[in-house]
């Protein structure tokens, strides 16, 4: 079986469309949950995003995922993580899921898909993780404005071509973009990802470049500072 170990949870990935990958992972420690949020993840695949938003402090994670073998591992590993009681996996698309949602939540998160008009491979689940085809961004963005509460916040990584599409799409949804951090992954390599912040509010922007690897294998102090309270190797009772 194919299982990523972290310092509090594992994650079971044997059957999930897209593997972990730093990218997420990082996006996962830097989101904006706080103590007592109500969270929605959208497209959970193997559930990493909702474990890391428990493992801060949220009081309750709703985990929704459209294939029926991410649910299945996504569900096994909030069954087996700390949090069980706090963590929820639903088998729909979102689409549906809000027509009937009975709350709105503080914080919703979501690594979407992404690809649009792209070739695709024969792993049906890959597909459906990395293509637009069933989670357009209208579709997202018209869900965040279903769900999400007034103070709320939205979440989300996407590649940095998509990056002024999606916010002019927000925007006229209603949702300003406060905060937007690119990834790199050393500093000569150019930028592919955003993690971009929405709110009702308008609020002063911030933005900034976030360069993930110091040299080969080695996370830059920004990076590390994020990542310090979940990855193995930064556990403090490592030698």
């Amino acid at each position: 079986m194919s299982t990523f170990h972290f310092q509090q949870f594992s994650v079971l990935q044997q059957h999930s469309g897209m593997k972990i990958c730093t990218d997420a992972v990082l996006f996962g420690a830097m989101a904006p949950v706080k103590p007592g949020d109500h969270v929605l993840d959208i497209g959970t695949g193997t559930g990493v995003l909702a474990l890391m938003a428990a493992q801060r402090g949220a009081a309750k994670v709703t985990a929704v995922e459209l294939t029926q073998q991410a649910h299945q591992e996504a569900d096994i590993n909030f069954n087996n993580s700390p949090w069980a009681e706090r963590l929820e996996a639903v088998h729909r698309d979102i689409q549906s899921f809000a027509l009937t949602a009975d709350r709105q939540y503080d914080l919703i998160i979501s690594n979407p898909p992404f690809f649009e008009n792209h070739s695709k491979t024969a792993d049906s689940l890959r597909n459906t993780a990395r293509h637009t085809d069933q989670l357009p961004f209208a579709d997202l963005i018209a869900v965040a404005g279903q769900l999400l509460s007034p103070q709320g916040l939205f979440y989300l990584l996407i590649p940095l071509h998509a990056v002024e599409k999606f916010s002019g799409q927000a925007l006229t949804a209603g949702f300003y973009l406060i905060d937007r951090t690119d990834f790199r992954g050393y500093a000569h390599n150019e930028a592919k990802v955003s993690a971009l912040t929405f709110s009702r509010t308008k609020t002063v922007f911030t933005a900034r470049l976030l360069t993930i690897y110091a040299s080969h294998n080695v996370y830059s102090p920004d990076s590390e500072a994020y990542l310090a309270e979940f990855l193995l190797r930064f556990a403090k009772n490592l030698e």
